[in-house]
């Protein structure tokens, strides 16, 4: 254990370099404001943190995956807005700034579905729009076991669905690596490398200063790290298997890709994709980027977006 802190130690102090300047660009949200903006709601495990902006009676709603937050789409929350919708953006249960009660069975897919409906229905929101990111698809396909009839339009933006194409950066099995492993994401010595070197490898160009890194940052230095534990060493070992669900569901679907993402490739699976969900050609559309899209091409995912709910 003692060289395995030291190896990790070494590793932070020589192949971490400094993010961009702390200066704020123009317009740029800090991660203090934006959970001020935030709002609370208790669910049967924890309080869940979110985002409710907007006055429409058009919802969106928009899930992250792992090991993000709602944070991750801060640039795109205001221009849907503007747009005329109503924006919904939870921290799901042990991510961002909601509880990170203990235990591990209580960070499951089927578990943070259940917990996504008790918000939605404290906001007495009985359909939506919704979008998903990375393992935000399995909390949404566990969710639409439950309820397929209450999202009204599905938009997914580099998400897991099928075996094919998903290539996470770890897997672990349960136990001292893994423990390790989130000790080092959030003992503060290895973070800022090991966000580096995933932004690095999730972005063509990362081009994130500190200021956006501190909303990733801050929730794992918070010890938010028990639903990447479940994550790593449950889900990402035994992915479920969906395949008879897409093909039941008859939800206006839209693809939103970094078609250059190395943790989830679209092309081994997107005939498979096509054909489940029928989605019309039209509707898919692989941009230049990378995993984290929502940090690369933001206004073009609204703007995508945007033209597929008016269809």
């Amino acid at each position: 254990m003692r060289f395995l802190v030291l190896t990790l130690c070494a590793i932070a102090l020589f192949s971490c370099k400094p993010y961009q300047s702390t200066t704020a660009r123009k317009g740029q949200i800090t991660y203090d404001g934006f959970r001020q903006n935030q709002k609370t709601f208790n669910t049967s495990d924890g309080a869940i943190a979110y985002i409710d902006k907007g006055k429409s009676d058009k919802v969106i709603v928009l899930l992250h995956g792992v090991p993000t937050s709602g944070w991750l789409y801060r640039k795109m929350i205001d221009p849907l807005v503007n747009n005329g919708y109503r924006v919904i953006v939870p921290d799901m249960l042990g991510y961002g700034s909601s509880d990170n009660p203990k235990g591990y069975d209580i960070y499951s897919e089927e578990n943070h579905a259940q917990r996504l409906l008790e918000l939605l229905d404290s906001l007495n929101i009985t359909t939506w729009s919704h979008v998903m990111h990375d393992a935000g698809g399995l909390w949404t396909w566990e969710l639409l076991k439950k309820q397929p009839e209450r999202i009204n339009n599905l938009i997914l933006l580099n998400t897991i669905i099928y075996e094919e194409g998903f290539d996470p950066p770890v897997r672990f099995k349960e136990g001292f690596m893994a423990r390790t492993a989130m000790w080092g994401y959030r003992n503060g010595i290895t973070t800022n490398v090991m966000l580096k070197n995933l932004f690095k490898s999730g972005m063509l160009q990362n081009n994130l200063n500190e200021i956006d890194v501190a909303g990733y940052k801050t929730p794992l230095r918070e010890g938010k790290t028990r639903g990447m534990y479940y994550f790593f060493t449950q889900t990402c070992n035994t992915l479920p298997d969906y395949t008879s669900l897409t093909k039941s569901l008859d939800i206006p679907t839209a693809v939103i890709w970094g078609k250059e993402d190395t943790f989830l490739r679209i092309e081994p699976q997107k005939t498979q994709l096509k054909s489940s969900l029928n989605i019309k050609e039209e509707n898919i559309h692989l941009l230049e980027a990378k995993h984290f899209i929502q940090e690369e091409k933001p206004e073009e995912i609204v703007t995508i977006i945007s033209a597929f709910l008016k269809e």
